[in-house]
């Protein structure tokens, strides 16, 4: 159960210990001597390491390759206060761009200067409130 418990996040482990099981006592039966234990440390050490670690983003290898991803980019020349559209909007590659998840947040916003066919989209040029971006 110990390793069970490891592999769903556990941190700590309480486990209790003797000499020896012959030595008798009220735990006796159900504590690890110490092979069993020395056993059990490295069990769960190998456990916690393969839970891996949470990372979010790209990391520094992936970040060479993220160019290759696709982004959002304008597909029309536009000037002060037009809005974006499903034509005047498309997601393509290189990666220079806002990433595609902002694509239908993106559609119906002005924006704020005029922009050239082929510009990758930044937030900077688009018409947002503080809290959308």
């Amino acid at each position: 159960m110990p390793l069970t418990a490891v592999a769903h996040g556990a941190t700590i482990i309480e486990k209790h210990f003797t000499l020896n099981r012959k030595d008798g006592g009220l735990d006796a039966s159900f504590s690890l001597e110490p092979d069993e234990l020395k056993s059990l440390v490295k069990e769960a050490n190998i456990a916690w390491k393969s839970l891996g670690k949470v990372y979010y983003g790209a990391t520094a290898i992936e970040k060479p390759s993220l160019q290759e991803r696709r982004s959002l980019y304008i597909a029309e020349d536009m000037q002060i206060g037009d809005r974006l559209n499903r034509q005047n909007l498309r997601c393509i590659r290189p990666g220079h761009g806002l990433a595609p998840k902002y694509y239908n947040k993106l559609i119906g916003k002005s924006v704020k200067q005029d922009v050239k066919r082929g510009s990758p989209i930044s937030w900077e040029m688009v018409e947002t409130s503080n809290n959308e971006n």
